[in-house]
């Protein structure tokens, strides 16, 4: 499988009348078709849409797309990008606090400090699959997502006001109920603007806000750390306080920035701009009545999908290591002799490799619609980097470069997975409500890596950390296990599917009965 030759994921068609235009894909010749039929292919290729919509869709130029995907960007994702890199920081400062004395300030352990930062998970985890059922049926996503935001920020400034362990365990708990909406809740919008085709490079923006999070967050620790004394509180406090005003001020910002859905969006869109979003969204999904209440049986499919638990593999490769090092990167660094002012400075080229590796690794990947080698390389990377720290990290202060460069290596290797696999389940998944679900549920089941990840890393094990870098190393391989039984699972199944030619399958299925099968409609070309 050449870097140019999966096929377009989605399905292919839904009238005889378009057979022609799509019989190529149908049968599952592997060469990319011109960029203009595709995306005539990929508009024109679902159910319910009528005749002068079907043909509004082919006669909206490519220059017209760029233009009002353009629009949508620059309104969007610098909004979503701002939030989560608040939602980043306002979960991973307890790391910064730490090493700035929060520990001997409330009078704590070690293993109380693991304990106060697993119990964020605990929530965080449960609460992200109901929040994403409940976004999905609000009008606008931006008054659901403000309060959430808003109230987790006036959380994190309550923790500059806490005085012992039990109060920071509450205070925790609290922050990960009201943050747990926001990361499935923004790639569900992501979701709802763009194509699957489209969505992995926007999910990477999203996604290295939390790398330039971290980056940000050990910069900003550094000078707000400066505050140490400043109205009788110590300078680990000032860090939760500030920086818990600003996501309060962002929260208010989001009612009002924040997009809802093209239809509500007349103040910055033309009518044929909001058509065409609205139309291709319809064309790319299958026609699924709102159900009043929980849709147990959308639920049931997401439970029961074989492919969500190896995508589930995959993203524990990126959050048990991630999750992990967020909370003790500080610690490392100070381990090979820096001051703890050092130490924060020093986080920020790791997670700006991140980043940059994330964007990268995502454009590529949505440039050839190719989900796997851009996923598992990042993995691989990730084996090489904790295969050094393991091995070297026990004399760190006599392999300060090779373990600094062990570190970035390892960023850079964890953050284009996140993108990738949401993407992957965004692909794969046509029933928006199903989608909805399925994201909560993955984001959710990673989150799970954030629970373990939380514990790997014990202070007695300093510097040589064995537990931490060996289940970082064991949890990166199984996740490339699990990418490549996925990626050959779905490329067996779609040469299954090419077997019947479009008019065999019109033949022995009815339109109706197509729709119902979803992904496993053999008219459907799994995303690779």
């Amino acid at each position: 499988m050449g870097l140019n030759s999966p096929p377009k994921p989605g399905f292919c068609h839904t009238t005889q009348a378009r057979s022609k235009m799509t019989s190529v894909h149908a049968q599952g010749e592997r060469r990319p078709l011109p960029e203009k039929e595709v995306a005539m292919h990929v508009e024109r290729s679902a159910n319910g849409l009528s005749p002068s919509d079907d043909e509004f869709l082919s006669n909206f130029s490519a220059e017209d797309r760029k233009k009002v995907l353009r629009k949508v960007d620059l309104r969007l994702m610098p909004m979503l990008v701002l939030l989560y890199l608040f939602a980043y920081i306002d979960k991973t400062n307890i790391g910064n606090a730490k090493i700035e004395g929060l520990l001997p300030s409330l009078g704590m352990s070690g293993e109380q400090y693991n304990v106060a930062v697993a119990i964020f998970f605990i929530p965080y985890v449960l609460a992200e699959v109901p929040s994403n059922m409940v976004l999905n049926r609000f009008k606008r996503p931006s008054a659901y997502l403000g309060s959430l935001i808003f109230i987790w920020g006036v959380i994190m400034v309550c923790t500059g006001f806490i005085r012992n362990f039990d109060e920071l365990l509450a205070i925790r708990f609290l922050l990960g109920l009201f943050e747990a909406g926001f990361l499935p809740g923004a790639v569900l919008i992501i979701s709802k603007w763009y194509l699957p085709g489209e969505t992995q490079t926007r999910i990477a923006l999203l996604y290295t806000s939390a790398a330039s999070g971290g980056a940000f967050s050990g910069l900003l620790a550094f000078g707000i750390a400066k505050m140490d004394g400043l109205a009788g509180y110590e300078g680990w406090r000032w860090i939760f306080i500030i920086e818990g005003l600003a996501t309060v001020v962002l929260g208010i910002m989001s009612f009002f920035l924040l997009l809802d859905a093209p239809s509500l969006s007349s103040g910055w869109l033309t009518p044929s701009e909001i058509r065409f979003l609205d139309l291709r969204q319809i064309a790319n999904s299958v026609r699924t009545p709102q159900k009043k209440g929980v849709d147990w049986s959308a639920i049931l499919g997401v439970l029961t999908d074989w492919k969500i638990y190896l995508l589930i593999l995959g993203s524990w490769s990126n959050a048990v290591p991630n999750y992990a090092m967020k909370f003790t990167m500080p610690q490392i660094i100070t381990g090979m002799g820096f001051t703890s002012a050092r130490a924060q400075l020093l986080t920020i080229p790791p997670y700006a490799l991140g980043a940059l590796s994330a964007l990268v690794f995502s454009i590529f990947a949505d440039r050839y619609s190719w989900r796997m080698p851009f996923i598992v390389v990042p993995q691989v990377t990730q084996v090489v980097a904790f295969s050094i720290l393991f091995t070297h990290a026990a004399e760190i202060e006599d392999n300060i470069p090779l373990c600094y460069f062990a570190v970035c290596l390892a960023c850079a290797g964890m953050y284009p997975i996140l993108p990738g696999v949401n993407a992957w389940n965004v692909a794969n998944t046509p029933n928006p409500v199903k989608r909805a679900i399925g994201i909560g549920y993955l984001i959710c089941m990673g989150n799970v890596g954030g629970l373990i990840g939380s514990f790997i890393y014990k202070e007695s094990e300093a510097p040589r950390y064995v537990t931490g870098y060996g289940n970082s190393f064991a949890f990166a391989s199984a996740g490339i296990v699990g990418c490549l039984l996925l990626e050959f699972a779905l490329f067996k199944l779609n040469k299954k599917k090419a077997l019947l030619s479009e008019d065999e399958i019109r033949a022995r299925y009815t339109d109706t009965e197509l729709d119902e099968m979803e992904e496993k409609s053999p008219l459907f070309k799994y995303n690779l």
